[in-house]
């Protein structure tokens, strides 16, 4: 959420309170007075305070947030919980609703206008808790016209737009006094917002000959939401185009470009991609959210030997450390989450990614660029001389950012990075194939955590079966009764809600160096570590399993258990 404070006094109470320094405050002042913006968007721009520090502080003040109404895109849900007289009447807007927890957010201009409470809670349920946040009137006005009085609704847009002409592409481009009278702008920011409240992490718009796919990849898996009529697909690629900021007239060549947007009040960005095929350009957008990106690393829930082993290899002062698994396995996660928790001010933490996915206050944060030849390889060579003590390498791709990675690694320094190999123990011959000697992997290389994401039960409707006998081999391990999916509603009759990891973590010890500087055979490796307690991918899933959290279908999905034995 974008929180902007505007009691100045505020400002002064956190530098008393030793949450602000004064060169803070001063640089934030210059900053507000070249840019006319409020000296907290500033401050919060520069990361001298957090979002957290600042909505605490400004809910104490006024007894609210603040919304941005101009880059948010409200909750259809809770629009409808809202009639419009009443949002007219007394100048407020339904912004999100939690249906779990019953909670609704309201902006308003005046949160402390008691009238106005008593009319908004007589027409919510009882149990509905009413939350406020604050709004400019202007802003609430306008916001007030563009989402009252228009279809908002997927399948009502849908009808819409069957029913009415072909869309003018001149109105996709955004003219804000006819923008919202076009369906197909409505259209689009009503499938943003549907993918993030169902939580996918990708939407995806594919042409076909006749019609345009639209597909969301939901905890890892595609699912397919709407087919639209391709007459319109012009339309919404300008639109898509023109909130990405990417060239409209060029359809030839791939585009890369973002938007962002507050979707029920939380900063999202969504990283939109578009690729020229047979039937039109294919755009796929990413969606970033960046309250969701950081998870605490016990929270990453990998067993308590596990995370025991992996804080040991964190606690070596210098050295390599991988996360390895497939694209999308959430290695980038993982490794911010290993980075968040030894992040101070007292370390300089530079990092070199391809792109950055998540601005981290305290990170010195880079970005590949092939037009000014900045790839990873170069971008070691830069961070190095800037006095780093922890480097992240976003992804070691080739032997020449392999080498340089061992070599910052080599002169004192802690370097994590990805590398795309199936197992903990793969990526030891993977180095190898990349052109790392066995002396540098052995002296260098702290440890390995490999990784692969599974959907979880839904814990509503789970149901107990005996182990399908595919998985005999697994009999000795398995518990005698396991879960598999069924479908409700909770979970859109899918049988899975959410996503979990499965991982392993390898510690080099001074056995395993010496049987990679001897070029050992990965099975030779893979009995030494087992017999120091390492845990494969294999044997935490059969944990998972055993606890009920996922299938041994959905476990068969990313790893190959149908011949394993335990």
């Amino acid at each position: 959420m974008e929180v902007v404070v505007r009691s100045s006094a505020l400002v002064q109470e956190l530098v008393q309170n030793g949450l602000l320094s004064a060169d803070q405050l001063q640089i934030g002042l210059l900053e507000s007075k070249k840019t006319d913006k409020p000296v907290e968007k500033i401050l919060l721009e520069l990361g001298f305070v957090s979002e957290a520090l600042l909505r605490d502080a400004q809910s104490e003040a006024t007894g609210g947030h603040v919304v941005d109404l101009d880059n948010a895109l409200p909750d259809l849900a809770a629009l409808e919980l809202i009639p419009e007289h009443l949002a007219r009447r007394h100048k407020l807007l339904p912004v999100s609703l939690d249906s779990a927890e019953s909670i609704l957010l309201v902006a308003m201009v005046d949160p402390f206008d008691l009238q106005a409470r008593d009319r908004l809670r007589a027409h919510l349920a009882p149990d509905t808790t009413l939350k406020t946040a604050l709004a400019t009137e202007s802003g609430l006005l306008q916001a007030i016209d563009r989402y009252y009085g228009f279809e908002l609704s997927i399948d009502g847009i849908l009808h819409e737009i069957e029913t009415a002409a072909e869309p003018d592409i001149a109105v996709a481009l955004g003219a804000p006094e006819s923008e919202y009278s076009q369906p197909v702008v409505r259209l689009v920011e009503a499938i943003l917002s549907d993918a993030v409240k169902r939580s996918a992490s990708d939407i995806h718009f594919e042409p076909e000959a006749g019609f345009v796919r639209i597909r969301y990849r939901i905890d890892g898996v595609m699912r397919q939401v709407r087919s639209l009529h391709i007459d319109y697909w012009s339309a919404i690629t300008v639109r898509l185009k023109v909130l990405a900021e990417l060239n409209i007239a060029e359809t030839r060549a791939p585009q890369d470009g973002r938007i962002s947007y507050a979707v029920a009040n939380a900063p999202i960005e969504f990283r939109v991609s578009i690729l020229p095929t047979l039937h039109g350009e294919n755009i796929v957008l990413r969606i970033l959210d960046h309250h969701k990106g950081i998870v605490p690393l016990q929270n990453l829930d990998m067993g308590q030997q596990p995370l025991s082993t992996l804080h040991l290899m964190m606690k070596c002062p210098e050295g390599l450390i991988l996360v390895t698994g497939p694209t999308g396995s959430g290695k980038t996660t993982t490794l911010y989450s290993m980075l968040n928790q030894i992040s101070d001010e007292r370390l300089n933490i530079m990092t070199m990614e391809d792109p950055v996915e998540y601005p981290v206050p305290l990170m010195r944060q880079t970005s590949v660029n092939g037009k000014v030849k900045l790839d990873f390889a170069a971008g070691i060579r830069a961070i190095l001389r800037q006095d780093p003590d922890v480097i992240l390498v976003g992804e070691i791709r080739d032997g020449e950012t392999a080498e340089m990675a061992v070599r910052a690694s080599m002169t004192g320094h802690q370097v994590y990075s990805t590398l795309h190999a199936n197992t903990a123990i793969g990526a030891l011959q993977r180095l190898a194939n990349l052109g790392v000697d066995s002396s540098s992997i052995s002296a260098n290389l702290v440890g390995v955590v490999g990784q692969r994401l599974v959907r979880k039960l839904c814990k509503n409707c789970r149901k107990m079966v005996v182990p399908d006998e595919r998985y005999s081999g697994l009999a000795a391990a398995l518990s005698a009764y396991v879960y598999e999916e069924e479908g409700c509603q909770q979970c859109d009759h899918q049988g899975y809600r959410g996503r979990l990891a499965l991982m392993e973590v390898l510690r080099i010890s001074p056995v395993l160096e010496d049987l990679i500087l001897a070029n050992a055979a990965p099975s030779q490796l893979l009995m030494a570590a087992r017999e120091e307690g390492y845990r494969t991918l294999l044997d935490d899933a059969v944990r998972r399993v055993n606890e009920g959290a996922t299938s041994l279908e959905e476990v068969s999905r990313v790893i190959d258990i149908t011949n394993q034995v335990l």
